[in-house]
């Protein structure tokens, strides 16, 4: 690999503070007002955080991994970079989390785009609201990257997908599919989500489970030119406005008595049968 590794001797290094001592919230704010840092895991998640141009500040590597599994992503970050490296036990014991194939790596959180300048020209979107599981969130975007939705819109409930969790389940691809927050929008502040996606030409179809709905197999969905497809939190569901003025409200038939899906679940068969093929 030709790197030179700093061992982990100092758990007080301040540079090691991103791995050890800040939370999610602290990293996303850590420059504020400019942005923040975000952790990825694993040397799956940071070589797609790289291919997607996030610049890395340092890494995290277990000895054990620096010349295995994880070698082939160190060798892709910058020469000068800071590389620190530990056992299993320390680096468990600096982080108080189970490294997922030994790499941590800290990283400046790219900007996010307006709502309008990412979906335009799109056919096909996922909405969140209020999804705070960042591991429902993680699942359901590499759903949607892996089943056909172009972009991911959340609501500021919703976990950060840039969260580690949320990136590692995710499986790297919160940093393939393009995704934004409904509230960074131009048009119609003060309107509801539902109407200014209406407004960009999108038909909503709301998940719910009501007796006014149509199948999600039914042709007219697949026909749609321009489709929003909206999910809610696991047990809550989407709230009663959202689901009032969406254009559609569809549902998943169920056998056995069974009333619903986790919502991961629900996404993955949702994106399956609206995706335009």
């Amino acid at each position: 690999m030709g790197r030179e590794l700093i061992e982990i001797r100092d758990y007080e290094d301040p540079r090691l503070d991103v791995y050890a001592r800040l939370n999610e919230t602290q990293l996303r704010h850590y420059f504020e007002p400019n942005g923040g840092l975000l952790i990825t895991e694993s040397p799956k998640v940071t070589e797609r955080a790289l291919a997607s141009g996030c610049r890395p500040v340092s890494a995290l590597v277990e000895s054990n991994q620096a010349e295995g599994e994880a070698a082939a992503v160190l060798d892709q970050l910058p020469s000068d970079l800071p590389v620190f490296t530990g056992s299993s036990d320390t680096i468990r014991k600096l982080t108080n989390i189970p490294m997922t194939r030994g790499l941590l790596c800290c990283m400046m959180r790219p900007g996010l785009q307006k709502v309008e300048d990412l979906i335009c020209g799109m056919h096909r979107i996922a909405v969140l609201e209020n999804v705070t599981n960042p591991t429902n969130v993680g699942a359901i975007i590499r759903s949607a990257a892996a089943l056909g939705m172009e972009a991911v819109l959340l609501n500021s409930a919703c976990s950060d997908p840039f969260y580690r969790r949320a990136a590692r389940v995710s499986m790297g691809t919160v940093f393939q599919v393009p995704w934004t927050y409904l509230e960074n929008s131009d048009t119609g502040k003060g309107m509801h989500y539902v109407r200014r996606l209406q407004a960009l030409g999108f038909k909503t179809a709301a998940l719910a489970l009501r007796k006014d709905t149509v199948s999600i197999s039914d042709p007219c969905l697949r026909k749609e030119e321009k489709l929003a497809v909206i999910l809610g939190a696991e047990g809550e569901g989407l709230t009663d406005e959202t689901i009032d003025l969406s254009d559609y409200t569809i549902k998943i038939p169920m056998a056995h008595g069974v009333d619903s899906l986790n919502v991961a679940a629900c996404s993955a068969v949702a994106f399956w049968e609206l995706a335009r093929k």
